[in-house]
């Protein structure tokens, strides 16, 4: 069905409800030589006949009543359907559907999606936290959120974040026993935590910068994660070094239960980035997130 038998469809609704040709162009704002062509030419192409016409008055006919008896609530539902979606655009309302890896979801994404859904308490929010790097079109997801690097180059891309380090840490009592590492090669003589990339499904090596140079090491150890956290829970646990973004450990530096080695090798790394597939128009909803972020960075700065 084309656009064209689609409007016949719709002049005909109101045609048959109106019974007159004057009033019905009226509402469909068009002549009445245009209204009656359209009816003759939708009978046509049925074979059958709609309304029985004279001169002075307008019947609708058992076909014409059937065939109304269907498209009053179909074109009823898609009127209230193109209403809902307006009032979706016009009013802060929605659901959006966020991937985000754990670390960014706990210490980023989650303080600004707490105040906008108290803000806004008909914006329903889903957040995904994986390591994984989602497909987020195929997947259904509006938005994701990595490190800059991560990002895709046909994505649209807005920084959340501010740069961040990854640094070394083990426990007062595990660094007793064993000699503080100087380097980043002393590692090799140490028990450490690893971390196996999702998205690539090898052991993350840990990578430092220092003396004009970048170097990469690949450490071992007894525990394997796919999580930070649990990497730093370890570590707590006194079962090794870990490597763990320095905002989570701050606080336990802090208060004497990790310390931190290698800190003039800690590399510095981008920071997350939401994205998203296009720069259509958003829901407010969606706006409302962007919004809050865009607020939320501007404070950092």
């Amino acid at each position: 069905m084309d656009r064209n038998e689609i409007g016949d469809l719709l002049s005909f609704t109101v045609v048959a409800k109106e019974l007159s040709f004057t009033r019905a162009a009226a509402r469909l704002e068009t002549s009445q030589s245009a209204v009656s062509q359209t009816i003759r030419r939708l009978e046509a192409r049925l074979g059958v006949r709609l309304l029985a016409r004279t001169t002075r008055s307008m019947a609708i006919t058992p076909a014409g009543q059937r065939l109304l008896d269907t498209l009053g609530p179909a074109f009823g539902m898609i009127n209230a359907t193109l209403g809902d979606l307006n009032h979706m655009r016009d009013s802060v309302a929605g659901t959006i559907r966020i991937t985000s890896s754990t670390h960014a979801a706990q210490q980023v994404l989650w303080p600004i999606v707490a105040r906008l859904v108290k803000r806004h308490p008909d914006i329903e929010v889903e957040i995904c936290a994986d390591g994984a790097l989602t497909d987020i079109v195929k997947e259904g997801f509006d938005a994701g959120v990595r490190l800059g690097q991560q990002v895709e180059r046909d994505m649209v891309a807005m920084r959340i974040s501010a740069d961040m380090r990854l640094i070394v840490v083990g426990t007062p009592e595990y660094l007793r026993t064993r000699s503080t590492p100087v380097t980043p090669q002393e590692l090799t003589r140490h028990t450490c935590i690893n971390v196996r990339l999702s998205t690539s499904g090898a052991l993350y090596a840990w990578e430092f910068h220092g003396d004009g140079r970048d170097l990469r090491v690949r450490v071992t150890g007894t525990l394997i994660f796919n999580s930070t956290h649990l990497v730093l829970q370890a570590a707590l646990e006194g079962h090794g070094l870990g490597m763990v973004f320095e905002d989570v450990a701050r606080p336990y530096i802090e208060q004497g239960k990790l310390i931190q080695v290698l800190d003039d090798w800690s590399p510095e790394i981008t920071g997350y980035h939401l994205y998203y597939p296009s720069r259509r128009e958003h829901s407010a909803a969606f706006q409302a997130l962007l919004d809050e972020l865009k607020g939320n960075m501007a404070a950092l700065l």
